[in-house]
């Protein structure tokens, strides 16, 4: 039997915790992008706020800093919900991936190929999406390394019926 470390604990711990997966959508200028997200809530019921915790060096906290606008798009548990996440888990930039980037494109357009319109706002709303809301930042909080995106929700709309996608539904988990 090999003994954990405390760290090694912690993470196999966080990686018991079930969490929903969407894709956050975000703009800067006429540019779109979509991000696979994990650790998204629902923080206030009046205003309707949620908040999005998205990794420091992202892209998509750049295009949300510039914007001060995102959309969440809630997948479904099926087929197709799981390949689309499977395409928006990668990171924008390459170079986040260790050992990536000598021989590819050193960015994903991971919008290419993908049906959507835009929100309200000018955030992509994906066609597939179960559901999806439009929101404003109303606060950005440092975590860690991350940040807290607090978003007022103006708009969204029920595609179709579904149970949402989560990662008990997928097998992942995203304990860093």
């Amino acid at each position: 039997m090999t003994t954990m470390t405390v760290e090694e604990t912690i993470r196999d711990l966080m990686d018991l915790m079930p969490y929903g997966l969407y894709i956050v959508g975000s703009r800067k200028g006429d540019d779109v992008d979509g991000m696979l997200a994990d650790w998204v809530m629902q923080l206030s019921f009046r205003p309707r706020l949620v908040a999005v915790a998205l990794e420091n060096d992202s892209r998509t906290l750049e295009n949300v800093r510039a914007s001060g606008v995102f959309s969440v798009n809630l997948l479904s548990q099926d087929a197709d919900s799981m390949a689309l996440a499977e395409k928006f888990a990668q990171p924008y930039y390459d170079a986040k991936i260790r050992g990536r980037g000598a021989n590819g494109d050193p960015v994903h357009h991971k919008l290419e190929r993908i049906a959507y319109t835009l929100s309200g706002f000018g955030c992509p709303v994906l066609e597939a999406a179960m559901a999806w809301l439009d929101c404003k930042v109303s606060q950005l909080v440092p975590v860690g390394d991350h940040t807290l995106v607090v978003g007022e929700v103006h708009d969204g709309k029920r595609v179709r019926d579904g149970e949402a996608l989560t990662s008990t539904y997928t097998g992942w988990n995203y304990s860093g």
